[in-house]
């Protein structure tokens, strides 16, 4: 009897982490991208996401997720794609995200950051990025770089882009996010052989690990002061 007791808590004590990492709400309200061309009206593309193993989506959307929360938006899967150049008439092209993150479970850290993209000549991608506290208004990241093709100093053609962990000023459980890019290439011509392309953006959230551990650690206090006594 004693050690299935025993079991018992051992069994909770491993899934103290699972239950941390469970009950995020997801919400993303923007994921539009928006296609220039020379003296024509802009043109508006829904770019499809997906939240952890969920179908392909469209904004706004809202899911519960009982792991980690990782937003991908498929930038190429959008119709248009956010493409310039590459026989396209399309000289330039912006991509805007926003949604929000809140649970009453363990704070998050931080997030890893994917990018991926292709650029030629004089096409080049520019990106910001934003973290905010929903609770304190707190900027918690404030980030931005660009890739450039080889028709700019120090560029190179071909796929660019990171992979990277990008932590927070602070854990924070509520947060929003908004993150805008930015193609194009240039004003070369349009067909022509200059090309940004924004092939997909993806972020993987990280919980704070304190937290696991000062469960974690009051578990083991109460097991042994549960079978020392005995």
């Amino acid at each position: 009897m004693k050690g299935l007791k025993i079991l018992g808590i051992a069994l909770s004590f491993a899934a103290i982490p699972a239950a941390l990492a469970s009950g995020w709400t997801v919400n993303v309200s923007t994921s539009l991208g928006q296609l220039f061309r020379p003296s024509q009206p802009a043109v508006n593309t829904s770019v499809p996401f997906t939240i952890n193993n969920s179908p392909l989506l469209n904004a706004p959307a809202t899911v519960f997720v009982s792991t980690l929360p990782q937003i991908t938006f498929a930038t190429n899967q959008s119709t248009p794609a956010i493409l310039t150049g590459d026989g396209t008439f399309f000289t330039g092209g912006t991509f805007t995200a926003a949604y929000t993150i809140t649970s009453t479970k363990a704070p998050l850290t931080g997030f890893g950051f994917v990018v991926r993209g292709f650029v030629f000549d004089l096409g080049q991608i520019i990106w910001t990025k934003k973290v905010v506290d929903l609770n304190t208004s707190q900027i918690l990241y404030n980030g931005g770089g660009f890739f450039s093709g080889r028709g700019y100093p120090g560029g190179s053609d071909g796929l660019i882009g990171f992979s990277t962990f990008v932590p927070l000023a602070r854990p924070s459980a509520n947060v929003q996010v908004v993150e805008t890019f930015i193609v194009h290439i240039d004003g070369a011509p349009a067909p022509g052989t200059s090309i940004a392309s924004l092939l997909l953006v993806e972020q993987d959230w990280v919980p704070e690990p304190a937290s696991v551990l000062v469960l974690s650690a009051g578990l083991v206090a109460l097991l042994r002061r549960r079978y020392v006594k005995k």
